[in-house]
């Protein structure tokens, strides 16, 4: 059954494979093998050489240590001078999903309490700490669990085996996926529905600090204080698209989580190497370079966050390109009577590339011999159809109806496109280390995504909020639009962004006590007058949120709960700051209990006017 259940995931990648099988009160056995599954199905004897009722088994790729049978999981508690494998007394036995990113720290730790270490991985180090907690303090094995993740940073989907509880195993989870399956005589536990959908389509979804005692048939949830919490069954439908959420609850953490392959991706597909460092290569949309030295001003169409993209690319267009630019809500732009440049530039974006608005403001720029290009998610949509030049942007499927991969990805394309304006039009001398710090995005969206308890936790803080108002200025205006939207149209809570600069113009008379105003400060040239602003909102009773780049350690002094992100080139930042705002939205919906991936009134696609 668990070697069934690892062939169904070894589409994740993987360089080595183990289980560990618990028959009633007998030792557990441990089988650890490198390579691929088939060696441990062969050292199993086709799974018939181990006997028991009760079992984990893990397929690892190698992050801390290198792949070897040694570092394979499970791992094991006790001072093994192996690998940890064979009949195994250690009191607890487990497998980890994630990094561990204070090993080092805790290994210490251990070592300073006699543990001694076998391996090279952060696992074995977690797997101690679990024992070390469980005996010293002669608690529980959910007690234990509890203690250990209050000191882990990092991300895990632990399960673990304890001697002195021969039929049971115990989870928790913080962001790498986990779901909990169980039928009438039978439970399971996998980082992805195929693993178990041919013993049972019921299945639990473990919420991040959570954690679970599993025995046949029986699951019992409990939270960060060792309280029993509830959990809705589930039915897994057969199709598709239930068994493509990767073991998160919802689609758009899934997709939240996909933002730095996407981004990666979409920029790859458009910077070529090259031996001087890189190039934008934009042939694949039919703009060339004289095109781009022709262009006199630029149009940019769209709707909600694809205008808002729009809105953000307005500040970085023109202040690299120096070429003056329009950013057009579409339903208002295709009615409109103004004069249009001959020479002017036309740049739809929509993820559907369906968008009706969008599509007909489209066709009247082409009926009035304006050059048009798209910014489109869809292949052979038609809008990517119709216009005159496409850029695909490569999110992939994006199921729920709150866009977040898809909106980061035009972003990148919108950025690659200022750079290639930039320097043909001879506007440009850093060419290069505009591309390097463009490149550095991916990793840095990561780091902001493995740090989101913080969001989770204010959020829950927040959840009865009945208005939130977004500031900022230039850039980061154009970030609270965007923020702005994802919390209205996923919480249902009122929000509004404002430039900064109009508070005084009337919006002030709305803060009250505790009104929630969410400040962003990414521009060093705006960062005080920004400031300022929320000073004037915080003297009239309101609670401030601030989110700006590592270093400005001085808004912590000002505002009640700060937010950092990594540092990378202004004009780009709205990258990064995006993030937690995406985060901020999807908590506050899950505090409340709403269907995050399909809020009311709203479709993923709107295709009529």
């Amino acid at each position: 059954m668990l070697l069934d259940g690892l062939s169904k995931l070894e589409y994740r990648g993987y360089d080595s494979a183990g289980l560990a099988v618990r028959n009633g009160d007998a030792p557990a056995e441990v089988v650890k093998t490198i390579g691929k599954l088939k060696n441990l199905i062969e050292r199993t004897d086709e799974g018939k050489a181990l006997h028991g009722t009760c079992g984990i088994g893990h397929t690892r790729w190698a992050t801390h240590g290198a792949p070897s049978r040694t570092n394979a999981h499970p791992h094991v508690s006790g001072n093994c001078k192996g690998s940890g494998s064979g009949i195994v007394e250690s009191e607890v036995v487990g497998v980890h999903n994630g990094i561990v990113e204070n090993y080092q720290e805790l290994k210490a730790k251990m070592e300073r309490h006699a543990y001694q270490f076998y391996s090279e991985t952060d696992t074995e180090v977690l797997i101690k700490l679990v024992d070390y907690y469980y005996k010293k303090y002669k608690m529980g094995p959910i007690d234990a669990l509890a203690k250990t993740i209050v000191r882990v940073r990092g991300s895990y989907a632990l399960a673990v085996m304890f001697t002195d509880y021969p039929d049971k195993i115990f989870v928790a989870r913080k962001d790498s996926p986990m779901i909990i399956g169980v039928n009438e005589k039978e439970s399971f536990i996998a980082s992805d529905v195929p693993a178990i959908l041919s013993h049972t389509r019921n299945v639990y979804y473990i919420g991040n600090l959570e954690m679970a005692e599993i025995s046949a048939g029986d699951v019992k949830f409990f939270n960060l204080d060792g309280d029993r919490i509830e959990k809705e069954l589930t039915e897994i439908k057969w199709d598709a698209e239930a068994a493509e959420k990767g073991g998160y609850e919802h689609f758009m953490m899934k997709e939240i989580h996909e933002q730095p392959q996407v981004v990666l991706d979409t920029l790859h597909k458009y910077i070529k190497e090259t031996p001087d460092g890189g190039k934008i290569d934009l042939s694949e949309t039919g703009l060339t370079d004289q095109m781009i030295r022709d262009l006199s001003q630029i149009y940019i169409v769209a709707c909600g966050s694809a205008w808002h993209v729009g809105m953000e690319a307005q500040y970085v267009l023109e202040e690299m390109c120096d070429i003056p630019v329009r950013v057009e809500l579409a339903s208002e732009f295709r009615y409109r009577k103004s004069k249009l440049d001959k020479d002017a530039l036309v740049i739809v974006i929509s993820q559907s590339g369906e968008t009706a608005d969008s599509l007909a403001a489209l066709r009247m720029a082409k009926e009035r011999g304006l050059r048009t290009l798209a910014v489109v998610n869809v292949v052979g949509s038609s809008i990517a159809r119709e216009a005159d030049h496409c850029m695909y942007t490569l999110a992939g499927p994006e199921i729920s109806v709150a866009t977040t991969k898809a909106y980061s990805c035009q972003l990148i394309c919108m950025f690659l496109l200022a750079l290639a304006c930039a320097k043909e039009r001879g506007c440009m001398d850093s060419y290069a280390s505009y591309l390097n710090e463009l490149l550095s995005i991916p990793d840095k969206i990561k780091k902001i995504l493995d740090d989101k308890e913080r969001i989770q936790w204010f959020a829950s803080k927040y959840a009865n909020a009945h208005d939130i108002f977004f500031i900022g200025r230039g850039i980061d205006y154009a970030i609270c639009l965007e923020g702005s939207l994802k919390m209205k149209e996923i919480s249902y809570i009122h929000s509004e962004a404002y430039a900064a600069g109009e508070l005084k113009h009337g919006t002030i008379s709305l803060i009250e006590d505790g009104t929630l105003v969410i400040g962003v400060l990414t521009q060093n040239e705006l960062y005080e007058k920004t400031l300022s602003n929320m000073m004037e909102c915080k003297s009239r009773g309101a609670y401030l949120m601030g989110i700006t780049a590592y270093g400005k350690y001085d808004v912590e002094d000002s505002v009640n709960f700060s937010v950092y992100v990594p540092k990378v080139d202004e004009h780009f930042i709205g990258s990064l700051a995006i993030i937690p705002l995406q985060l901020l939205g999807y908590y506050l919906s899950v505090s409340k209990g709403l269907d995050v991936d399909k809020p009311r009134n709203l479709a993923k696609s709107v295709t009529v006017e």
